[in-house]
């Protein structure tokens, strides 16, 4: 039984890993449907998977919740609203947890929002990407532009006050207009976080087999200093590299991501992250990603399909790849509360970066400097083990 560090977060993210279709830029662990979704069944795995997992965590609280996928709008507000009390029923989750599940336009209405409200999600993130029909249509899409209007005033309606739209740029063919005029109709939404994130050709997509006509260079970074500028102008602060939140609503489980904090995952592909506070041993594991698999293991120990554990010497890159994409980094204290290393494990390099002007560090904080952001990955390259042997 491991031994865990009780200040340390614990966060739960819960995969739902079908589609309608499959778009042709995702590499996520995503499948488009074939015959009926199997929902209660694949609940029933999710909540045998989460009992297997919970020696792992103690007696320990989750503090958030995020379905993603894949398309969890798929599931009704009946299925999620007895996942979720299940859930509760085999661990503990704070009372104030954000609860966070994903929706696309093209498969919710109005009651499904309401059903949502009712089942305790109290976040919704909406997978826009854009709101020009030509755009959505080249990548991908089953929602146009009234679709997504509609799904997100109906969220609204039914009581949601904490909404993500995610909004993507540098698209085949777009405009620096067209990217303006996106942010525009979200901001006259009135909601409080926008995801706004360049379109990128991942491996084992059908974007990056057949690449479709994408922007130049310098014009998708007028689209990103633009968009950005607008953003800010309307209170959006940008408090990670592609997130924006007005009012403090920044999202709570991302954030614990990059503040290096715990967090099982169950369903298919779902990862985990566990720290054992003996001797801070940091465990990464990952569920079988297709779901037939994940279905026919999931009530037994081979529903995990990898495990890993990560050496010490890796700690660095790993903790600074998630907590420099934070624009206000992170206060010194947290780093050997999260690693049990010392600050010091991070000379001379950390010095050469700040002379540099890529990191800044004052008595609390170290964190990216507006030039240093825009090269965290050069930034990374010096925290590999073998540099900083």
């Amino acid at each position: 039984m491991m031994i865990l560090h009780q200040s340390l977060p614990l966060s739960l993210y819960i995969h739902i890993p079908w589609c309608v279709q499959k778009c042709p830029y995702c590499d996520f662990n995503s499948h488009a449907i074939h015959g009926t979704l199997p929902e209660q069944q694949y609940i029933n795995a999710l909540l045998a998977d989460l009992e297997q997992d919970l020696a792992l965590v103690d007696n320990r609280t989750i503090e958030t919740i995020f379905i993603g996928g894949g398309t969890p709008s798929l599931f009704s507000g009946r299925s999620i609203e007895y996942l979720l009390r299940e859930v509760k029923n085999r661990i503990a989750v704070a009372d104030d947890a954000e609860i966070t599940l994903e929706a696309n336009p093209g498969t919710v209405d109005k009651n499904n929002f309401i059903g949502y409200q009712a089942a305790g999600i109290n976040r919704l993130s909406v997978g826009v990407q854009s709101f020009n029909d030509d755009h959505l249509q080249k990548l991908g899409r089953i929602h146009d532009y009234k679709d997504a209007l509609e799904a997100v005033v109906a969220a609204q309606k039914a009581g949601f006050d904490n909404i993500n739209v995610d909004l993507m740029f540098g698209l085949p063919d777009q405009t620096l207009n067209e990217a303006i005029r996106d942010i525009e109709i979200a901001l006259n939404l009135g909601i409080t976080h926008i995801s706004h994130y360049q379109l990128t050709l991942e491996p084992n997509t059908r974007f990056f087999l057949a690449p479709p006509p994408l922007p130049k260079d310098d014009l998708i970074w007028e689209f990103q200093t633009h968009c950005q500028g607008l953003l800010a102008s309307k209170a959006f602060h940008c408090y990670e590299i592609s997130a924006f939140a007005k009012n403090a609503s920044q999202c709570r489980h991302n954030v614990n991501y990059w503040q290096f904090g715990d967090y099982l995952g169950i369903g298919a592909g779902a990862h985990a992250k566990i720290t054992d506070i003996r001797d801070y041993t940091v465990t990464r594991r990952w569920k079988q990603r297709h779901p037939r698999l994940y279905l026919e293991t999931a009530h037994n120990a081979s529903v995990v399909s990898g495990e890993r554990t990560i050496n010490r010497d890796e700690f660095p890159l790993e903790f600074l790849m998630n907590a420099l994409r934070l624009e206000t980094g992170f206060n010194i204290n947290l780093f050997p509360a999260r690693t049990g290393l010392n600050l010091s494990v991070l000379e001379p390099v950390l010095s050469d970066l700040i002379t540099e002007g890529l990191l800044t560090r004052t008595a609390a904080r170290i964190q990216c400097t507006d030039k240093g952001w825009l090269f965290l990955d050069e930034i990374l390259q010096h925290f590999f083990p073998d540099t900083l042997k």
